[in-house]
């Protein structure tokens, strides 16, 4: 009986998981014959064939019009309107206004059909065409000719505004979760930590937020400190709320090196 309850115990508490393939870091691995795309800085969707989801599960309310004749099988992907629009595509897209005007759904992966990543985006890409999805593009994807390839790329995305770079073993069946074969490149990382507590601002900043006290999945925990308008230091982030941060590495003792605060995710 006991076993029969954490069998269901199991099962409610993961009903609304999904499982994305996700990337891991890239640290001067040899990607030769892989595929490079830029890394799109928007808000993660998942079409499960009848209804788009975010990372964790929870409905999107995207516009009837926006979500007219989409597929019946899945797609993993961005919801995307230009670089350095992140905020405003999160405003539009997660506060339920309806206004989806200049948002487009961004395809990086079909997950769970049949054959190589070529023939996964090549199932996406024809139905796209046949049914003239004007708010569906497939992510454009780059041959990695070398390191030296790699690196001119991330610098043109970069120079251009863009977050980084994504790389793939385009010969891989799909598969879930964090994996070797997707990698993320970028000058600066990024993760994610929930907001447990705050330090008082001090000289110019007394009276509001000076850091914020953060933790890591891990358990890890530490300040962030710059990164903030004088707006934010004024309303920081809530107590639970999860926020974005960038960093350049870890200390010994786990704790991300140069932690600057980039923006609260509520997705």
């Amino acid at each position: 009986m006991y076993r029969l309850f954490l069998i269901v115990l199991l099962l409610v508490v993961n009903i609304d998981a999904l499982t994305l393939q996700k990337a891991k870091i890239y640290k001067d691995q040899n990607i030769s014959g892989w595929v490079m795309s830029e890394k799109l800085d928007g808000i993660r969707a998942y079409w499960n064939g009848k209804k788009l989801l975010t990372r964790q599960g929870k409905e999107f309310n995207p516009p009837v019009a926006f979500i007219k004749n989409f597929p019946p099988f899945e797609l993993d992907g961005e919801l995307w309107s230009k670089r350095a629009d992140f905020e405003n595509i999160q405003s539009h897209v997660l506060d339920q206004d309806n206004n989806w005007a200049g948002i487009k759904y961004m395809i990086f992966e079909v997950p769970h059909a049949k054959g190589n990543f070529f023939a996964r985006l090549k199932k996406a890409r024809e139905y796209i065409t046949k049914n003239s999805l004007k708010n569906v593009k497939i992510i454009e994807q780059k041959i990695v000719q070398n390191k030296s390839d790699l690196n001119s790329f991330l610098e043109l995305v970069i120079d251009n505004g863009g977050e980084g770079v994504i790389v793939k073993d385009a010969s891989k069946d799909y598969f879930e979760g964090r994996s070797s074969f997707v990698l993320k490149v970028k000058k600066a990382q990024d993760m994610e930590a929930k907001v447990i507590g705050y330090k008082a601002g001090s000289g110019k900043f007394t009276g509001m937020m000076g850091s914020l006290q953060v933790e890591l999945e891990n358990g890890v925990q530490f300040f962030v400190g710059s990164g903030f308008s004088k707006k934010e230091r004024k309303n920081p982030p809530k107590t639970g709320e999860v926020v974005t941060f960038k960093y350049f590495g870890f200390t010994k003792y786990g704790k991300p090196k140069f932690a600057s605060f980039m923006r609260v995710r509520k997705d």
